[in-house]
């Protein structure tokens, strides 16, 4: 299972492994309800059917409504980091002459620099477009995958082999549950926020942000990785609103604040204290896991950790 892991966050596998576990509990899910209105054989039929084919369906109705957002995000989220380069650089020009006064003078050397990086991280975004067209593609074979998986019958006899990997992918199952399907309605929760923030609230002020459409895929997919996501997300939002007025990234700092104290007490209603994993546990192996696979392994550091510390608590070890 290990081995497994691993070869999956090396050969960029991570979006269908996510896939196929959202797929399987998806199916299960629905089947389970529908199994009080007909025969249990024909709802996980039916519960799969519906899991593979609603995601296309969707995608296919708003495909000519999102068909540069979704085929050119690579380029899209480039122009992004470009656009934030610029933004640091004039940061003394965007900010109030009194609160620009107050900056000491070794900050243009940090500005530089910041903007360095954001214009080298751009610069890599340039090769991923084969990547990510990839990635959709293993997020859709994933879903046919897990919904497939679910309408299986249970065996009732399994041989030692079977067996012991039936229980890894249970254990693994539930920890998906516990961490991913969690922290997906947190960043869906986020994500309709912000549309309505952007779409707006910020109209009806006068204001518009520039690569507001990125910006609410970028909200999603940063919502999915605990407490790191929240900060770059922070940071991204607020350089975009600074790049329209001072009073534009105030607001959206505040907003973001606003967003994250109510996100606590969903935290606290829907995660709770099952996984049983601390700050500095989730933040140690987020840094250690994107430093080896890169942001697959930022993504994959909760799911992964909080299934080994399941595995070493089964067995007593910890």
């Amino acid at each position: 299972m290990a081995c497994a892991l691993v070869l999956i966050l090396r050969y960029h596998l991570l979006p269908g492994l996510l896939a196929v576990c959202l797929g399987f509990l998806g199916a299960r899910w629905l089947g389970m309800r529908l199994g009080g209105f007909m025969h249990s054989g024909a709802a996980a039929n039916l519960a799969a059917a519906a899991i593979v084919l609603m995601p296309l369906l969707l995608i296919a109705a708003a495909f000519p409504y999102t068909r540069g957002v979704v085929l050119d995000a690579p380029a899209q989220y480039r122009e992004l980091l470009a656009f934030m380069a610029r933004t640091v650089l004039e940061l003394r020009e965007r900010l109030p002459p009194d609160i620009a006064s107050q900056l000491p003078e070794g900050a243009a050397e940090i500005q530089r620099v910041l903007a360095a990086y954001l214009g080298s991280k751009a610069g890599s975004l340039a090769i991923t477009g084969r990547a990510w067209l990839a990635g959709l593609v293993h997020v859709v074979v994933g879903l046919i995958i897990g919904a497939l998986a679910a309408t299986r019958p249970p065996t009732l006899a399994l041989k030692p082999l079977s067996a012991q990997l039936h229980i890894r992918v249970r254990r693994f199952g539930e920890t998906f549950r516990q961490i991913v399907v969690a922290q997906f309605w947190i960043a869906l929760f986020n994500t309709g926020l912000l549309t309505l923030f952007l779409f707006l609230v910020l109209p009806l002020w006068g204001y518009r942000l520039p690569y507001a459409m990125v910006l609410i895929l970028l909200s999603f997919v940063l919502g999915l990785i605990p407490i790191v996501g929240n900060l770059l997300y922070n940071t991204v939002l607020t350089l975009v609103g600074l790049s329209v007025s001072a009073v534009v990234a105030l607001a959206c700092l505040v907003f973001l604040i606003l967003i994250h104290k109510a996100e606590y007490f969903i935290n606290a209603k829907v995660v709770g204290q099952r996984t049983q994993l601390t700050v500095w546990e989730l933040l140690a192996t987020m840094f250690v896991l994107e430093a080896i696979f890169g942001p697959a392994g930022l993504v994959a550091a909760p799911l992964f950790y909080a299934y080994l510390k399941k595995e070493l608590q089964a067995e007593n070890l910890v």
